[in-house]
């Protein structure tokens, strides 16, 4: 899709089909878009906002610590500093956080282990730098906190690993996928791409396959 001049303008639409497609329902989660890099400023959804209705006045404007620069008056979401992280760090020009049926189940039975891994499927190809079906995706998951600051300490850390970086999107347990991409098109693409992979392992369990 193209970007659209107002980058409100896009993500309002994705709240729209997002809950269309229930991966974000009641006022579940939060999207952001890098307005500008010097110095960082993201455009992203305020609290506590239906993502299926949101209007242009529902956004906010952080800075490079999630504070708000804008006179909207509106509360950022709790999680704003993962995204100032995910941009800052990740490269990340958008940033997408779901709350579906599987990521949400799967965050929380493959918490143990710490990764959901999938391979063997076509959809891999959908993320960027995957150019085979053999290619062995690790969606990692991180335990639900209420510690946002200590949370996104972690994730940068592991943006910034030199072996195994972060890459695409990882878990919250009992919370929902985070995905990013270097625009909106992009992480959009990469939040599809996830979501039906993980619906894919989970029915896939759930009927006793591979």
């Amino acid at each position: 899709m193209n970007e659209p001049v107002d980058p409100r303008m896009g993500l309002i639409e994705t709240g729209w089909d997002f809950h269309r497609r229930g991966w974000s329902l009641a006022t579940s989660s939060n999207y952001s878009v890098v307005r500008g890099r010097n110095p960082l400023r993201l455009v992203l959804t305020g609290s506590g906002f239906d993502k299926g209705r949101l209007t242009l006045e529902q956004f906010v404007e952080v800075d490079d610590t999630g504070r708000v620069v804008d006179a909207s008056g509106l509360k950022p979401s709790a999680e704003t500093l993962l995204h100032v992280v995910l941009a800052r760090s990740g490269g990340a020009g958008a940033v997408l956080h779901t709350h579906s049926t599987w990521g949400t189940i799967l965050s929380r039975s493959e918490l143990p282990v710490g990764y959901v891994e999938v391979a063997g499927y076509e959809m891999l190809k959908a993320l960027s730098g995957v150019t085979t079906h053999e290619h062995v995706e690790r969606i990692e998951i991180f335990p639900n906190t209420q510690d946002i600051e200590a949370l996104s300490r972690e994730v940068e850390a592991r943006l910034l690993d030199p072996v195994k970086p972060l890459r695409h999107g990882f878990l919250i347990a009992g919370h929902g996928l985070y995905a990013w991409g270097k625009d909106l098109a992009e992480a959009r693409r990469h939040i599809e791409a996830i979501e039906f992979l993980l619906e894919v392992v989970g029915v896939g369990r759930r009927s006793g396959g591979s």
